[in-house]
């Protein structure tokens, strides 16, 4: 789950990714701001989901996929839409 928060002053949104998996020891997002070598990590809670929460800049997209366990590549389900990838599948899109 995604939620956005967008300020009428500031030139930045306040974006939350919630992603309830479980059985997974870590998660990260890999894609904002067109970086795919830097992963954000996100924070695991006790009942065993995932959370971050990011600044992203106003009018921006940003194509995305969650990490689990260093292997295994998720979509958002609840993502403002998808595209493909050149690698035989998809990236979420995020639309600030």
């Amino acid at each position: 789950m995604i939620q956005k928060t967008i300020y009428k002053t500031k030139d930045y949104c306040k974006v939350k990714f919630n992603l309830d998996i479980q059985d997974t020891e870590s998660a990260s997002i890999l894609g904002l701001n067109g970086d795919w070598h830097n992963p954000v990590p996100m924070k695991k809670k006790k009942d065993g989901s995932f959370t971050a929460e990011l600044q992203l800049p106003k009018s921006s997209q940003h194509e995305f996929r969650y990490l689990l366990n260093q292997s295994e590549w998720l979509n958002e389900p609840e993502a403002d839409g998808e595209v493909e990838n050149s690698f035989g599948s998809s990236n979420s899109v995020l639309s600030l």
